[in-house]
């Protein structure tokens, strides 16, 4: 193949060549699932979504991982905040981030591991940095151990910083640590914590820090050495810094390509759950917009180009798909079913140039011109072929309106307004009720509606309601 990547290692674009010919193994930073997930997440599988599709188009057999985070830091203080077990709020999130990433056509992973159920992996991975004298046991009693950031090398290769310059890791208290920028590998058990976030270890009850885990997965899945290494920007210092500093250490080579797509900002900073300035996919779908357009909105740019959020831009690649999924509409009246076939030459030299989406785009619109040229003319046989190439791009992009995966998302778009409608007319009568103060018959809605599978959560806006338990 002729794929050229840009590696952030390297700082230059290079030819992808897997590891083992005919085949290609990726792994992807998964989301920290303390909360649902915005659509800042859900750039991330969209764009690794589309790198593994053209891999596939390539002929090669792709192992993916994407990893979930269900214990750390962000975690165990939700678990706090809402005084329920880490496990719960973990899982309940991780049904929602998957319910979005299948709205929005991405491939399931070929494995999806939780990092609580790799504790094993990790002990074993800490217990061979010790015993290489790359990672120490703190000596204050408390049970963490940290990675020594001064015994490896080449610390601060991936990322380009100069560790005499940084700031002190801010995950475990200095007098626990020979150099404050040295990073927890296991956290020893605080009494502030949740009893549950705990396993035992050889150095005592505890938890795992964040970046061993992803080490320990893709080691587990994927072997000493993979091909590409994927994630966010925001990502690259310390996360992947650490991951690799500690699987190198350890003799691991670890990833060949370190792949990281730009952020997705909201105002001036990125959208983010600590921030609190996040919009989720319910959002999108609530103001007329379907999860197809959100998928074609977020690729539309190039996977290392920032974007700057905004609903009217939204609105435009809602009207741009629209017109893509016309041309498919008409062309396929005229000349019926059309399977795809074969790629237009542009198209390819984008994808192939570090899966440039944004002059692929524009080849696809190219072709769709020239579709509409030949409908126009009456020209059946333009047309079927101009049918073949589009629905042939659409499918690397995950956007072809005739996948059945869009007929589902479809046909629950559809379901859902029905819902909408015996919903409303439900909450209207217990609005009524409630304004004659007839508590019991009030009750009595939300109970029916519960037993249905509708929770109703009365807010300052209003009752807000969802399918499914109450999370």
């Amino acid at each position: 193949m002729t794929l050229r990547l840009f590696d952030t290692a390297t700082r230059q674009v290079r030819d992808f060549v897997p590891r083992v010919p005919g085949q290609a193994s990726v792994y992807l930073c998964g989301l920290t699932v303390q909360s649902g997930p915005h659509i800042g997440h859900l750039r991330s599988g969209v764009n690794y979504d589309v790198l593994r599709r053209w891999l596939l188009h390539a002929g090669l057999s792709v192992t993916f991982v994407r990893n979930i985070t269900d214990i750390d830091d962000k975690v165990l203080k939700k678990s706090l905040e809402q005084g329920r077990p880490f496990w719960s709020i973990a899982y309940a999130n991780e049904v929602i981030l998957a319910a979005a990433y299948r709205s929005l056509n991405v491939l399931a992973p070929t494995y999806e591991p939780r990092a609580t159920g790799h504790v094993p992996e990790m002990h074993e991975l800490i217990e061979e940095l010790i015993s290489l004298g790359y990672a120490y046991p703190s000596t204050d009693g408390s049970g963490d151990v940290y990675f020594s950031v001064g015994s490896f090398a080449d610390y601060g290769a991936l990322s380009g910083q100069r560790p005499d310059e940084m700031q002190a890791a801010p995950d475990g208290p200095e007098r626990a640590k020979r150099d404050p920028r040295d990073f927890a590998l296991w956290k020893g058990a605080k009494a502030e914590e949740p009893d549950d976030a705990e396993w035992p270890s050889p150095w005592g009850r505890g938890r795992p820090g964040w970046h061993i885990e992803c080490s320990a997965m893709a080691r587990r899945y994927l072997g000493a050495e993979f091909d590409i290494h994927g994630g966010g920007l925001d990502l690259v210092f310390p996360h992947h810094e650490n991951e690799q500093a500690q699987s190198r250490a350890a003799g691991l080579p670890f990833a060949r390509f370190w792949v990281h797509h730009g952020l997705l900002n909201l105002g001036e900073a990125k959208m983010s759950k600590s921030l609190g300035n996040v919009i989720d996919l319910e959002a999108v779908t609530e103001r007329g917009l379907r999860p197809a357009d959100l998928r074609y909105y977020l690729l539309a740019p190039h996977y290392r180009a920032r974007i700057d959020f905004s609903w009217h831009a939204l609105e435009e690649a809602a009207t741009a798909y629209r017109r893509i999924e016309g041309f498919v509409q008409r062309a396929t009246e005229l000349v019926g079913v059309t399977a795809p076939t074969v790629l237009c030459a542009e198209f390819t030299e984008a994808m192939d140039d570090d899966l440039n989406t944004s002059a692929a785009f524009a080849a696809l619109h190219e072709v769709v011109r020239e579709g509409n040229t030949a409908l126009a003319n009456g020209d059946a046989k333009a047309a079927a072929g101009a049918l073949g190439s589009v629905r042939a791009m659409l499918g690397i992009l995950g956007l072809d309106p005739q996948d059945p995966a869009w007929a589902d998302t479809k046909a629950g778009d559809s379901l859902r307004g029905t819902v909408d409608a015996l919903v409303a007319l439900a909450l209207e009568q217990r609005t009524a009720a409630r304004a004659r103060k007839d508590w019991a018959a009030a009750d009595a809605v939300r109970d029916q509606l519960k037993q249905a599978g509708v929770v109703v959560e009365d807010t300052p806006h209003g009752p807000r309601w969802t399918i499914g338990s109450e999370l």
